[in-house]
């Protein structure tokens, strides 16, 4: 078990009636509370982390320097985080400034006229 799993006790106020629900329904499983919280929350979260609307708020706010790549990688997984971080650094850099070729002639000798058909036009 990593460090990360290891449980960690939270302490959170609902509504009695969800909590009566909650342990109806843990009882008609057999197991317990905190197991069907602890499930509902991984659930949540992976549905969550998967929506389009999410990972764009996410993005933008990354991009606008208000979450850390950490707390980034922890809402969206890893590669996606590493792949914002990546546009992240794309978007920072400053742009290539190049002028556009004059002495060259992009169609060359090559270049074919096309007259339009008057067939086309009836």
């Amino acid at each position: 078990m990593s460090a990360s799993d290891d449980p960690r006790r939270v302490h959170f106020q609902s509504p009695e009636y969800l909590v009566e629900r909650l342990d109806a329904v843990a009882e008609l499983f057999d197991t317990d509370r905190t197991d069907l919280l602890v499930e509902a929350i991984r659930d949540y979260l992976e549905e969550t982390a998967d929506r389009d609307t999410f990972q764009e708020l996410v993005a933008t706010k990354y991009y606008d320097d208000q979450l850390e790549f950490e707390t980034v990688k922890q809402l969206v997984g890893a590669e996606t985080a590493q792949r914002l971080r990546l546009l992240k650094a794309d978007l920072e850099a400053e742009p290539v400034d190049l002028d556009a070729p004059t002495d060259v002639d992009i169609y060359g000798d090559d270049a074919i006229a096309v007259e339009p058909d008057d067939a086309a036009d009836r």
